[in-house]
């Protein structure tokens, strides 16, 4: 089972605001000499968000189960994410993908 996904992100501030949107919750996170990042812990699951600092992880895909598609897409694009499919039905079910501000490509499915 996945525990932890790291990304990077030329703004992390705007990264953080951005994924708390889909119902993340960051705290402030520094590791000894580590860069200063955020990281949220929900159901023994870890995400950080790193300062991009030349290592860039924008080719990396993930993706979020949401309770309600289509509001969660529009508070999103209201956010400036970038529209790559809308909400609509699919083999696995409705989902919808979107460009981060950061440049990741999100898929959202309803749950």
């Amino acid at each position: 089972m996945l525990n932890l996904l790291v990304i990077r992100s030329k703004d992390i501030e705007q990264s953080r605001q951005f994924y708390e949107l889909l119902g993340l919750n960051f705290e402030p996170h520094q590791h000894g000499q580590d860069a200063p990042h955020f990281a949220a812990e929900q159901n023994g699951f870890v995400f950080e968000i790193y300062p991009c600092r030349g290592k860039d992880t924008t080719a990396t895909r993930f993706g979020f189960g949401v309770n309600h598609l289509e509001a969660t897409f529009d508070s999103l694009i209201a956010a400036g994410a970038q529209v790559v499919s809308a909400p609509q039905d699919s083999p696995w079910g409705k989902r919808a993908v979107i460009k981060a501000p950061d440049g990741h490509t999100v898929e959202l499915m309803a749950q």
